[in-house]
């Protein structure tokens, strides 16, 4: 519509002549939103509200003397109240450019001042805390001109042909430098390592591999060598139990012969010899009843008698053995030991029941020594005739 005019969203409409605008300023302000302006009365400007960029490059020195040279950008634009587009508005709305040269003449001042209160070190190492110092000591006069700072940075810092950075430089390149070389012999190493694992690890996976054929190998051999050996064990096996079975079947006969034996031989003879001995001991007791009997006679009928009787003892020991199993190992000479045995034997029992029954003689008749049985036995017999005279018959015979 003619006379209606509207800003652009980045632009501040001002307009002049008429009413003037807040705090006396000569025109008023109009953002945001169209407004009608008549024609020839009025006369309506635009101001950009948008981004504005101004770049530094100062040559400044430090505290310790040394020159540098310093670039930096400046983002700025004009404030968004009223009092900074009016503000903005009288000084740069006949030329906007102006705004750019004159933010990077007032920074670049502030910057030699703040770099001339600082250390290389400092700069070098602290470029924040650099552009927030130029950043606050700028504030104000920027806004008297109505203009606000976005954002302050230190593009570069340079020290020409001084090689002052370089040589401050040089420990942290080379402390770099060594750590990197560390870090790279570290890797190396530990790609070394690696590598020689994954070798320990291959070769340990072959070992158990191995082994683990090996033993499976070793159990199928096994398993065939039993089963090979299983025949011949099982026959071994059966063998030994025959054996065994023939061992105690021997062993048996051979206790059953032992107790044949001691039934047959052992047995028979201990029950003879015990019969003899019975029989002697009845024989002794009979003839020592006969001895007492006759005590009072004459001793040598008595002796005669006992004499009478040794063949007979003699003839039952040899009856008692007459039973037995009796094996002569020396021939003759073996029977002769066995004859002089029995008369021996018998002789010894004469001779007990002889001590038993004799009395040593008190008056010097009807008693003689132990001794005299054997003299009977060796001497001529003694008898008397009808006239008391004494007559040898020669040696008495057993029979």
């Amino acid at each position: 519509m003619f006379g209606y005019r509207v800003p652009a969203p980045d632009q501040a409409m001002l307009i002049s002549g008429g009413r003037r605008g807040l705090g006396g300023a000569p025109f008023r302000v109009v953002t945001g939103h169209g407004k009608f302006v008549l024609p020839v009365f009025r006369k309506t400007r635009f101001l950009t509200l948008s981004m504005c960029e101004a770049e530094v490059v100062e040559n400044c020195v430090t505290r310790q003397g040394i020159a540098l040279s310093v670039r930096a950008v400046i983002a700025f634009k004009v404030g968004n109240d009223t009092e900074s587009i009016v503000n903005a508005g009288q000084r740069f709305l006949s030329d906007q450019d102006q705004m750019s040269i004159l933010t990077g003449r007032i920074f670049a001042g502030h910057l030699r001042s703040i770099i001339g209160s600082m250390t290389v070190e400092e700069i070098v190492t602290e470029r924040q805390k650099l552009a927030t110092e130029v950043l606050d000591t700028s504030k104000s006069e920027m806004a008297k001109i109505g203009l606000h700072v976005d954002s302050l940075q230190i593009q570069s810092i340079d020290d020409g042909d001084t090689g002052y950075i370089d040589a401050m430089s040089a420990p942290h390149k080379a402390a770099i430098q060594r750590q990197a070389q560390i870090a790279q012999a570290k890797a190396t190493q530990a790609a070394a390592e690696a590598e020689q694992e994954a070798a320990r690890n291959q070769a340990e996976y072959a070992r158990q591999t191995a082994i683990v054929q090996a033993e499976y190998s070793a159990e199928v051999e096994r398993a065939q060598a039993k089963a090979a050996q299983a025949g011949p064990l099982a026959e071994a096996h059966a063998q030994q139990e025959v054996l065994d079975a023939r061992t105690e079947l021997a062993e048996r006969a051979a206790q059953l012969r032992q107790q044949q034996l001691v039934a047959e031989v052992v047995k028979p003879a201990e029950a003879d010899a015990e019969r003899i001995r019975v029989l002697a001991l009845a024989e002794a007791e009979r003839m020592k009843i006969q001895a007492e009997a006759a005590a009072s006679y004459d001793r040598v009928a008595l002796d005669r008698m006992l004499i009478d009787q040794l063949p007979l003892i003699v003839k039952e020991a040899a009856t008692g053995l007459s039973g037995a199993n009796v094996n002569v190992l020396n021939g003759a000479d073996g029977l002769g030991e066995i004859a002089a045995g029995l008369v021996g034997q018998g002789l010894t029992i004469l001779e007990s029941v002889r001590n038993n029954l004799g009395t040593p003689a008190s008056d010097g008749q009807g008693g003689r020594e132990p001794g005299d049985l054997k003299r009977y036995l060796g001497a001529p017999a003694q008898r008397k005739d009808a006239d008391g005279g004494g007559k040898s018959d020669g040696p008495v015979e057993i029979e």
